[in-house]
């Protein structure tokens, strides 16, 4: 399934190259868990501090979970942020 991936600060630099505004759409497993993804773009997974699907929050101890994705979701990461 495809679904939109979205990184920004400092992670997007982990986007592909073809990346457009913090963003691609990319293609994977109808079970794959946010950890997967997470993974298989470098991101280290203590600077996904902020893990949203479709604006909805996902903490650490569900990221492992399956089937949180759907068809055309968007995940968008931001790492954690100091400062005013």
């Amino acid at each position: 399934m495809k679904i939109t991936f979205k990184l920004f600060a400092t992670l997007q630099d982990l986007l592909p190259a073809d990346a457009v505004k913090n963003a691609v759409v990319i293609e994977v497993a109808n079970d794959a868990s946010l950890n997967d993804i997470i993974d298989r773009y470098r991101v280290p997974r203590e600077l996904a501090h902020l893990v949203l699907v479709n604006g909805i929050f996902h903490c650490d101890t569900d990221r492992d979970d399956r089937g949180i994705l759907k068809e055309n979701d968007v995940l968008a990461i931001w790492p954690p942020v100091a400062g005013g």
